[in-house]
């Protein structure tokens, strides 16, 4: 059974922000990409671990026993998400920021003068910035050329990876444009040289399955508040492999994967919510287990997300004065995520404007800002962008075209 209208009906009873008004006026949730609303069963199970185990782990009392279980639990059901084969290759951190600054922090102990890394110019600040600032360790750092649809260019990344390259850092999704890339030529490449990969999945997951047996990154990174959980990073590394790196932790840390790398005491009741959030998309699918749900569910989702998201690519672009950016909808796969500029109207005062309309809509950069200062846009504001999620309707949608077709031209 396909995803369909009367399926989004009935998820959008799981979610409780969807109830709120503004002006007698239902909101509009077409924020998905900088993070989507949380259902019930997320909050449920949050609340679940404030009133039962809300203690540390390492304890020899129940307690603590029942979170240490809760969070193997979530270690596993993470494992399925990502297609991991061991749930200790899962790690958790406040923000996949985090996560790529300890990567980052560890890797300076290891390269310096005449080390390259490579990244791209697509990508979130996030996956730029913790590796421009190896450069004041001496290690050389190399962009990849996109063109204006957010494709990397084959070329160029094949002119960057070279024998010195030692890390290649690039995203599967771009929360600016939706481009989503192949990474075969970035993971070929990667491999010839001996470099690593690590990818930022953080705007692909929450639409298309992910498979790191079949991507085969050395890192994969993704947030579990982009896929109707909490405020968690996640971090994947390939098995073996955490524990050779030098990462910056207590002596008292357990040195092991995954914990490694898990400064301090975690956000346990947050963490242990993300296998609701899991589970509630699985819920959708159908299958033997819970990774065939998921990536059934996944796939269902992402046909629908597709088919509104195209219907509004395709209804803005006749809008006077209109201006897309990104691929159109014959690009597959594709995430759901459309940006424009509008005519003469800044885009802080058209955003401004369709938020008092009741549209949870972000402008700017979305910290993806090499992509907005290569296009040329820094300066009246960046992008307007919509991204659609699960409980996105076709009404909606339409709403938010009649109000765009109010904005001057």
């Amino acid at each position: 059974m396909p995803y369909s209208d009367a399926q989004c009906l009935r998820a959008r009873e799981d979610f409780p922000a969807l109830s709120r008004s503004l002006d007698g006026k239902p909101l509009v949730f077409l924020d998905g990409p900088a993070g989507t609303q949380v259902p019930d069963p997320v909050i449920e199970a949050q609340n679940h671990a404030y009133r039962m185990f809300n203690t540390n782990t390492g304890g020899e009392f129940i307690t603590s026993r029942d979170l240490e279980e809760a969070m193997w639990r979530t270690r596993e059901t993470v494992a399925t998400f990502v297609g991991a084969s061991e749930p200790a290759s899962i790690s958790f951190g406040a923000n996949m920021t985090t996560l790529v600054f300890s990567l980052s922090d560890a890797f300076s102990r290891l390269w310096g003068e005449g080390d390259e890394v490579v990244i791209s110019a697509l990508d979130h600040e996030a996956n730029r910035g913790p590796w421009l600032q190896l450069q004041d360790r001496g290690v050389t750092i190399r962009e990849i050329a996109i063109d204006r649809q957010g494709y990397f260019d084959p070329d160029d990344m094949r002119s960057k990876i070279n024998e010195r390259t030692r890390l290649v850092a690039v995203n599967a999704a771009s929360n600016a444009l939706g481009t989503v890339n192949d990474l075969s030529l970035a993971r070929e490449l990667s491999r010839e040289v001996g470099a690593w990969m690590l990818v930022d999945a953080v705007h692909y997951a929450p639409h298309i399955a992910l498979d790191v047996q079949a991507m085969d990154p050395d890192f994969l990174l993704c947030s579990a508040y982009k896929f109707y959980g909490p405020h968690v990073g996640i971090l994947y590394t390939r098995p073996g492999l955490l524990n050779s790196l030098p990462t910056n932790r207590l002596c008292t840390q357990i040195s092991a994967a995954p914990y490694r790398i898990e400064t301090g005491t975690l956000n346990h009741a947050a963490i242990v919510s993300i296998a609701a959030a899991i589970e509630y998309i699985a819920g959708w699918g159908e299958g033997n287990g819970l990774r065939e749900q998921l990536v059934d569910a996944m796939g269902k989702i992402y046909d629908y997300e597709h088919e509104l998201a195209a219907h509004y690519y395709q209804h803005v672009a006749a809008v006077p004065g209109v201006k897309i950016w990104g691929p159109d909808f014959s690009a597959t796969p594709r995430s759901p995520t459309v940006s424009i500029t509008s005519g003469k109207i800044s885009t802080d005062d058209a955003v401004r404007d369709l938020g008092a309309q009741g549209f949870c809509l972000w402008q700017g950069h979305f910290y993806a800002q090499r992509v907005v200062e290569l296009l040329g846009l820094s300066e009246n504001g960046g992008l307007i962008r919509m991204g659609v999620s699960m409980y996105n309707t076709r009404s909606e949608i339409d709403r938010l075209l009649a109000a765009i077709e109010r904005l001057p031209a």
